[in-house]
């Protein structure tokens, strides 16, 4: 018997949905976007676009790779890939949403697999003060990397989104701390502020918003970074500004928008990132979340030319990097 193309793409797309139901998880409360609205997307609509989509052919980007752990990241910070930073603000070292893994899925033989290694193998990172989680979904809180951060150093500090303290306790991950919209904490001289993001949250697939996602803010006397997570874009990053400052540097995702009508609600477009370096009114923006993963279906360099063409007839200082280029401030 002869099987088609097209029936073939639904056998695997509906065979991918039901190996994360096995892994599913649910709890009663669920969150909301701070405009009162929560991503929707049926199981029926997610088939369609693993169905109709055009992946975009593997390119390996160009990245430097660090294999001196004695790099001076002194007040800099070295984008590892995908949205995991390293930073240095002058006190502490942060890592913000950390994955080292080979795949971001819930299985090690499925799933997005990394077109580029990490600029930095997490056994050369320096020693981690604390590490930042925007949300839970896997190509943000990848528990693996977190896991062996910990017993790297058991000193380290994780903080999370509400709903996600489980997650890492499952794993004897200690010094976790959940945090709501507006929260802060302050380590030594940096305070630490989780801020609105319009995105969501999952593991499975019933366990949609059950834990709460978003951005983080970071300041001490002499700098203020933002590190904008996985969105959509809102007037969330106004509202940032007008409570917290100005920002001198803004890290703002600008991949995994196309197909728009399936991406749009979630992610933003290399414009729609301007927009909100211009809404944060941040002195320098680098984008992230862009040629590492293949997550949806624009080709790989095009966020990165997008973004360039745009950017320069806004004459704005919003640039990509490579993965493993040391960023000063």
């Amino acid at each position: 018997m002869v099987i088609s193309n097209s029936l073939i793409k639904w056998l695997r797309a509906f065979s991918l949905l039901f190996l994360i139901f096995l892994f599913s998880s649910c709890s009663n409360k669920t969150y909301q976007n701070s405009d009162g609205t929560q991503y929707k997307k049926s199981i029926f609509e997610t088939v369609r676009w693993l169905v109709e989509r055009d992946l975009p052919a593997s390119l390996e980007i160009e990245f430097l790779e660090i294999n001196d752990v004695k790099v001076d990241i002194t007040e800099a910070a070295i984008w590892i890939g995908h949205s995991t930073f390293l930073i240095n603000n002058g006190e502490i070292n942060i890592l913000i949403d950390p994955v080292f893994s080979e795949r971001v899925s819930p299985f090690s033989f499925v799933g997005p697999k990394r077109m580029i290694p990490p600029a930095i193998k997490i056994n050369q990172l320096p020693k981690i003060d604390i590490v930042l989680i925007s949300h839970n979904h896997y190509d943000h809180l990848d528990i693996a990397s977190l896991s062996k951060l910990s017993n790297i150093n058991n000193e380290t500090i994780f903080l999370v989104p509400e709903g996600d303290k489980k997650l890492l306790a499952n794993e004897n991950i200690k010094n976790t701390f959940e945090f709501k919209w507006w929260d802060n904490f302050q380590l030594y001289g940096t305070t630490f502020t989780f801020t609105p993001a319009k995105h969501w949250s999952a593991r499975g697939l019933f366990d949609e918003s059950r834990s709460l996602w978003g951005s983080w803010h970071i300041e001490n006397q002499n700098l203020s970074l933002f590190h904008a997570g996985d969105t959509g874009y809102s007037d969330d990053f106004k509202i940032i500004k007008k409570r917290l400052g100005e920002i001198d540097l803004a890290l703002i995702p600008i991949g995994a928008y196309s197909p728009y009508w399936f991406e749009g609600y979630s992610h933003v477009t290399p414009d729609e990132a301007i927009q909100i370096a211009i809404d944060l009114e941040a002195t320098k923006s680098i984008g992230m979340h862009w040629g590492t993963f293949i997550l949806s279906d624009e080709p790989i360099l095009e966020p990165k030319e997008w973004l360039k063409n745009s950017s320069k007839k806004e004459n704005l200082d919003f640039v990509t990097v490579m993965p493993g280029e040391l960023i000063k401030f």
